[in-house]
């Protein structure tokens, strides 16, 4: 189905009422707002870093309740088994006295999952989203059964030098539509936080659109045109995260230990899409596309010994990279 750049715009303007109800609620966190609907809108899953107690629960509360979507949270210890997360099998007694066995739907049945503090959670319980973020369906005991429409995981987690934390695998970490880092708030957010949390003010949140509109809106993404020069600019900066490629810069060659694959290529695509759509175009600029380059790709590449000896961030080298990257070339 195509659209016309009136819809695109109309759209444009029903998303930006959605922003400024979730602003109402949450104090700044601008980039993460925008980054956690970029991933709504291009159907993905987001990944949310940052200490405790920075909101980042409350936002993606306020993100469900304002777009009407079911909500369910999985808090993650390092007890939680698979089965809390997916549901299991148990044997009921029917009326007239037979045993069967009936299938109790686990949190994950949700329209919008939360995964709280993922990374607390052991590597074998934290696998137990593969299938649902990959595939959108969960399989329990040989029946495998759909997830909702639409369907997301936003997972929070803390910074992995944190104790009591373990590292997510690189097949769950490339699920992740995008990485958004949440910074501490300024003096100024610190203030209006304490006036809206230690006062008595309370906010009342609207519903501003529902799942059939989140699920025409990304079909709408799709549609979204991407010109095949700023593919191509895409496809090369994925191309010079690997160390070992000829068109890449000194600093990857020397401080990446592995780049991205093709998972880093569509994020970059769908993010970039998603923005075009909220900012009213029916095309993606390369201005989307240098913009959501670090949430796409931060997570995806890995420092070797010598980019953790100095110091470095994954964001550092991209920092670099974006830099010297001309469009078609690096420079």
């Amino acid at each position: 189905m195509s659209y016309t750049p009136e819809q695109y715009v109309a759209m444009s303007e029903k998303l930006q009422a959605v922003r400024d109800e979730i602003g109402r609620f949450i104090v700044g966190q601008e980039e993460a707002i925008d980054y956690t609907m970029f991933a709504v809108l291009a159907d993905g899953h987001a990944l949310l870093e940052g200490l405790p107690g920075l909101g980042k629960t409350m936002l993606i509360r306020t993100i469900s309740e304002v777009l009407d979507l079911s909500f369910s949270r999985i808090q993650f210890t390092p007890d939680l088994m698979p089965t809390d997360i997916t549901g299991t099998s148990v044997i009921e007694r029917s009326a007239d006295g037979n045993q069967r066995f009936s299938f109790q739907k686990g949190p994950i049945f949700s329209q919008m999952v939360l995964a709280d503090e993922i990374n607390r959670a052991t590597p074998k319980t934290q696998s137990a989203l593969l299938e649902a973020m990959g595939e959108k369906t969960v399989t329990v005991l040989g029946d495998t059964k759909k997830m909702a429409k639409p369907f997301f995981v936003l997972a929070t987690q803390n910074p992995i030098e944190m104790e009591g934390t373990y590292p997510l695998p690189e097949a769950q970490m490339d699920r992740f539509l995008c990485k958004i880092l949440v910074p501490t708030p300024s003096k100024i957010e610190l203030m209006e936080i304490m006036k809206r949390t230690t006062g008595t003010i309370s906010i009342e949140l609207q519903k501003i659109m529902n799942d059939t509109e989140i699920v025409e809106l990304q079909e709408m993404v799709k549609g979204v045109m991407i010109a095949d020069d700023m593919l191509s600019y895409a496809v090369d900066l994925v191309v010079a995260t690997h160390p070992d490629s000829p068109d890449t810069i000194d600093e990857v060659k020397q401080f990446i230990e592995y780049g991205s694959g093709p998972r880093g290529l569509q994020s970059i695509v769908k993010l970039a899409k998603a923005r075009a759509l909220i900012n009213g175009r029916y095309h993606v600029s390369i201005a989307d596309i240098k913009t959501v380059a670090k949430p796409a790709l931060r997570h995806r590449l890995m420092l070797n010994y010598e980019g953790e000896a100095a110091g470095l961030q994954v964001d550092d080298v991209l920092n670099t990279l974006l830099e010297k990257m001309k469009q078609g070339q690096v420079v």
